[in-house]
């Protein structure tokens, strides 16, 4: 009676076990195919996505289906990028120990995918990455989803002109913009098309949003632009204190004719000189970080500018609603903080400086971190990647991990941002250094 039992109890485990592991192979296998079909998909919209960023689309529909591709690209990247590399478990200092599992993602690599699926389904039956297969499957939705309309989409840009643009490469350069295609062209659009401002009313538009989230660098951008520059036979970034001058008819300086953001030539004319010479002919003016006071000062000079040739614009940039409100003419450009998923690769691409992640789990897995903690911050992700890029080793970014870089002044002229980074970063020794270097800093100041 006892053998029979015990055979009963053996096998009904055994049974148990049996459908566990094939329960677990089947899940592999599923989740497996899921990932294939992320990867699959992601070529597709990204191809698009590519395809709608070389054309100049006019349509606001048209460019805010752009902008939904680019985000559903961006959150399939970002989980191939993310799945299996778990939060970092740092061990005593003298270890510096970074634990992950993590994987890099190419959109053109079949065999890369293959290394996706494997990795991935090894973490998530480790049991750590609780609610990976939830995100895998909120995934897939967006992009079938998005995808299912992706020839319509192509047949649309068919009827907009081609446009040059830059080799895409996975190495930041300096001065180049990341993200915010969908606004330039937006400006773009407004800055060109004479429809919808009134023969008499010269054309602002304001672009509105927080510190840090990169107006200016996007007016820079789009004075920068081949097709503005065309369109412009003078483009002036006008600084505020030569504006009050300019409104007095004192000399001022100006902005030469076809000037574009980062060429210093400059030369001295009078207002009589700059009606004459610049409102005779169609301008772009740019006025950056206008406040309610700076608001009053350039009212002054409006009366002025509305003298000058039709189709003439003018962009200013502004932290207040208000102020955008009662001086657009037409619907304000919002700029907010880039989604997390975005910025991760503006981070990264500072940060590895075109290398591939895989060559060492540890950084990427402390790289995420680090990312996360600087909240959105261009600046940040420029000078803490900057110091990462300079050290690739392990043990440093577990250090800058465990440093209190989510507590930096992270706006500004970048000096606070630089010694917060100094007094964390550095070794003791270096304090007086530092100390030295910020007073000399005060004294020229002064």
């Amino acid at each position: 009676m006892a053998e029979v039992i015990f055979s009963a109890v053996v096998g009904d485990m055994v049974g148990r076990m049996i459908s566990l592991l094939a329960g677990q192979f089947k899940g592999q296998q599923c989740t497996e195919a899921k990932l294939r079909k992320i990867c699959h998909m992601l070529v597709k919209v990204y191809s698009a996505v590519e395809e709608g960023k070389g054309r100049q689309i006019t349509n606001y529909g048209t460019l805010e289906w752009l902008s939904e591709l680019n985000d559903s690209v961006y959150q399939g990247r970002y989980l191939l990028d993310t799945v299996g590399c778990r939060e970092q478990e740092l061990e005593d200092e003298h270890a510096d120990k970074v634990v992950a599992q993590p994987f890099s993602f190419s959109l053109f690599n079949p065999a890369k995918r293959v290394r996706v699926a494997a990795c991935a389904m090894k973490s998530l039956l480790s049991g750590h990455d609780v609610g990976v297969p939830e995100e895998i499957d909120r995934v897939v939705e967006i992009l079938e989803t998005i995808s299912g309309d992706l020839k319509e989409f192509l047949m649309l840009l068919h009827n907009c002109q081609p446009i040059h643009r830059p080799l895409a490469t996975n190495i930041f350069v300096e001065g180049q913009m990341f993200g915010r295609h969908v606004e330039k062209e937006r400006i773009i659009n407004f800055l060109l098309h004479d429809g919808g401002v009134s023969a008499r009313k010269l054309g602002v538009l304001p672009i509105v949003g927080g510190m840090g989230v990169g107006k200016t660098t996007l007016a820079q951008h789009v004075c920068d632009d081949e097709r503005v520059r065309n369109h412009f036979p003078i483009i002036l970034y006008s600084n505020f204190s030569y504006t009050r001058a300019m409104a007095r008819d004192e000399a001022v300086f100006v902005l030469g004719s076809k000037h574009a953001v980062g060429d210093a030539q400059k030369f001295i004319e009078s207002l009589h000189v700059l009606k004459e010479k610049c409102l005779t002919k169609r301008f772009l003016m740019v006025f950056e970080d206008v406040d309610a006071g700076k608001k009053q000062i350039l009212e002054e000079l409006l009366p002025i500018l509305r003298q000058g040739k039709h189709g003439s614009r003018i962009i200013i940039t502004t932290n207040s609603r208000a102020v955008a409100a009662s001086m657009g003419t037409v619907q304000p450009v919002s700029l907010k903080v880039m989604p997390h998923q975005e910025y991760w690769f503006f981070f990264k691409a500072h940060a590895f400086a075109g290398r591939d992640v895989e060559e060492d789990p540890r950084m990427l897995a402390a790289g995420k971190v680090i990312a996360r903690k600087l909240n959105g911050s261009f600046f940040g992700a420029k000078i803490i990647g900057g110091v990462l890029k300079a050290h690739p080793n392990p043990r440093f970014w577990s250090k800058v991990l465990r440093s209190n870089i989510g507590g930096l002044f992270l706006l500004g002229d970048g000096i606070g941002y630089i010694m917060d980074l100094a007094e964390n970063l550095l070794p003791i020794y270096a304090d007086v250094c530092k100390v030295n270097v910020a007073i000399r800093t005060l004294e020229l100041r002064c």
